[in-house]
């Protein structure tokens, strides 16, 4: 575990910004006009997907995705500048927020200063010409970290940015040298200490896929050498399953409790059910109950919470990452409020300081534990409608629910009626 991490990054909720989408205008100076929106919801970081120039050759849709960046160095104009971006920041911090921004350094795309300056950088297919290991994403073309000189130049670009913002998401993390990241981390250092460092950690097929064609895929916990945050997708596939049938929701439930004893005490989750690359939560649930679940369990769960943009009112079409479309053109419920309660829960949790685990209390009914020495709380959920007596191991009483109204415990156990229930001493 990257020794300098901050636990208390289990305490943050982060929100997952796509700026051109955000507002109409798609610019920094526009999204500041929503900052105290955001900061009301409970909001710490905002991660502003990458905010680069995007390539025109082999170019997916009309405006293309921001993942294919045509210049690290740069701010795409259509944002603004790199003074409207410090501006932004600065606005963040006077509402208490950190800003984090995307760093896509797996990839190009094939018309960028990088492929035009230092075509040396690149993979090269047998006749030599510039390719990619992923064939599905045709508008980029591979970096190739066996270069020295490219080390040096994506951790002076790090640097640059570093002197701006807060930290750093980074995009396919595990298909780029660990070594390189930790040395990343060591530079960005010296001029942002405390920088947040996020890794899309990749799902396990496409490690497997990488390794088998001789590529470099790094699993979560080297990541965390480096990083104090990876993605959930080490058990990505159980909450799909989970999404699919509730007969799963048992084995999600474990694969929790093997994060718990896999990583290092310190480690940090980023907690999703739904980000730019992932169906919209509310698309997958049949129930306003349903949906109520799902949040109260994310932001229940030890680790980071990511909200991704729009999220806070229920809509159910997946923006597309090649057009311009609006976050926030479908309102199926607002959220909001149900949010901030989640949001107060959360800090009430002794998220940094004790062990985590869960189990099934009963069919399709999950009891999840915090203890430490000064505090015990269990949650309650169901995505699936089940209702039933759970046993909890507190002594009989009268509780407070974080959620709302009182919790009675008799003879051991707890009436749940399908919302949630967080509680405890």
């Amino acid at each position: 575990m990257a020794s300098n991490t901050n636990v208390n990054l289990r305490d943050a909720v982060l929100y997952s910004v796509f700026v051109r989408d955000h507002t109409p205008e798609g610019t920094f100076r526009a999204l500041e006009g929503d900052l105290d929106r955001l900061r009301s919801l409970g909001v710490d970081i905002l991660w502003l997907m990458p905010i680069h120039p995007i390539g025109e050759v082999n170019r997916k849709g009309s405006v293309g995705s921001p993942y294919a960046i045509r210049d690290y160095r740069a701010v795409n104009p259509d944002m603004g500048t790199v003074e409207d971006l410090q501006h932004l920041v600065g606005e963040c911090h006077k509402r208490g927020m950190r800003l984090i921004i995307d760093v896509v350094y797996n990839h190009t795309s094939p018309d960028s200063v990088l492929a035009h300056d230092h075509p040396e950088f690149f993979l090269r297919d047998e006749n030599g010409n510039p390719t990619r290991r992923v064939a599905d994403w045709s508008d980029i073309v591979d970096l190739n970290y066996r270069n020295a000189p490219l080390w040096d130049y994506q951790i002076e670009t790090l640097v640059q940015w570093a002197k701006i913002v807060d930290g750093f998401r980074c995009d396919v993390a595990s298909s780029v040298p660990v070594e390189f990241w930790c040395r990343a981390r060591e530079a960005v250092a010296q001029v942002r200490p405390d920088a947040i460092w996020l890794a899309e950690s990749v799902h396990g097929i496409h490690n497997r896929y990488m390794r088998a064609q001789g590529a470099v895929a790094v699993s979560d916990g080297d990541l965390y050498r480096a990083f104090d945050m990876t993605y959930d997708y080490d058990i990505w596939p159980h909450i799909e399953e989970m999404f699919e049938d509730r007969r799963n929701f048992k084995t999600y439930l474990h694969m929790l409790n093997m994060q718990e004893a896999a990583y290092t005490d310190n480690y940090v989750k980023l907690r999703c059910f739904e980000n730019h690359d992932q169906p919209r939560l509310a698309s997958r649930v049949t129930s306003e109950e349903a949906l109520h679940n799902y949040l109260a369990m994310l932001y229940f769960l030890r680790g980071t919470t990511l909200l991704y943009s729009g999220m806070e009112f229920a809509p159910r079409h997946q923006v597309s990452l090649f057009e311009k479309e609006d976050s926030f053109a479908e309102k199926n419920e607002d959220l909001q409020d149900y949010l901030c309660t989640l949001r107060k829960m959360k800090a009430a949790l002794p998220l940094s300081a004790s062990g985590f685990w869960a189990e099934e209390g009963a069919e399709g009914i999950a009891v999840m534990y915090y203890d430490c020495p000064t505090q015990h709380v269990r949650g309650v959920f169901s995505p699936y409608g089940c209702r039933g007596n759970v046993k909890v191991d507190l002594p009989d009483g009268e509780y407070e629910n974080l959620l709302g109204g009182m919790v009675a415990v008799k003879n051991g156990t707890v009436a749940f009626e399908g919302m949630p229930l967080v509680f405890g001493n």
